[in-house]
């Protein structure tokens, strides 16, 4: 079946698929991956985990043939997987090191709870984003026990470039909202995750379309035949896409589909 197929079309889900306002994925955002779907190969590339129960509904409502999850650290196809990656543990350690140092907060939300150091600016960020916070705090030093792929920054844009130069093993890619960015090992990206994907289906990166708003879709938006960014997108991620469409809750990705003729 896959061998019909003339393209991969990767989509990144928060504020490229989902809007954050509606907490939905708009009626003519699905229109577009239904009729992508008879000819293309459909991808979710997130920083998501996307079995995790705060993704499932939206994995379940797109049904992806493949997932890009946690940016490139998980691939699968079918909900079998193709590649994993887990974190250095030492290089965990010393990011939980120096964010608990530093009062910084570095961690991941997990199905049995949030292991965050700096739980505080967690809580103060959630209540400044959504204007409440409903977390279940854990140490975040079980994460050493655990097999973690990425973590999270949770903080404004002032803290990345401190992170960045003392761990130069990272890369610390801003939410388009700068109010986070996720930590992810320099050799993980949904570019790698994509490059796979061409592999296993048997495809050349001209064949690639992805759609992005954040800076970790740079480097996919990059790499990909078509590399698309979101009208809400940050300005580094436009600056370097072969096109940028409208905003995601102003019809962003049927009229950008419409725009190269795939529906």
């Amino acid at each position: 079946m896959e061998r019909e197929k003339k393209r991969i079309v990767s989509f990144d889900l928060d504020m490229t698929l989902l809007d954050h306002k509606t907490w939905k994925i708009p009626e003519s955002a699905m229109e577009a991956v239904e009729l992508l779907r008879r000819d293309s190969v459909i991808v979710v590339g997130s920083g998501r985990n996307m079995d995790l129960a705060l993704s499932v509904e939206y994995r379940d409502q797109i049904r992806p043939d493949a997932i890009i999850h946690m940016n490139g650290t998980r691939v699968t196809v079918k909900g079998k997987t193709l590649y994993e990656h887990i974190m250095d543990k030492e290089r965990l350690r010393r990011l939980l090191a120096y964010g608990e140092e530093r009062g910084i907060a570095l961690g991941v939300s997990m199905e049995n709870g949030d292991y965050y150091t700096a739980p505080e600016v967690v809580e103060r960020m959630d209540l400044l984003r959504w204007g409440e916070t409903s977390r279940r705090f854990e140490d975040p030093w079980k994460l050493m026990e655990m097999p973690v792929r990425t973590l999270v920054y949770v903080g404004g844009p002032e803290n990345v470039a401190e992170l960045e130069a003392h761990f130069p093993e990272f890369k610390f890619p801003l939410f388009s909202g700068k109010m986070g960015a996720d930590v992810v090992e320099k050799e993980a990206s949904k570019a790698e995750g994509l490059k796979r994907l061409c592999q296993y289906y048997g495809m050349e990166l001209g064949q690639t379309a992805a759609f992005g708003d954040s800076m970790n879709d740079y480097e996919i938006v990059s790499l990909a035949g078509t590399g698309i960014a979101m009208g809400n997108a940050v300005e580094e991620l436009k600056t370097i896409a072969d096109y940028v469409t409208d905003a995601v809750d102003q019809d962003g990705v049927w009229n950008a589909c419409r725009h190269f003729g795939w529906i």
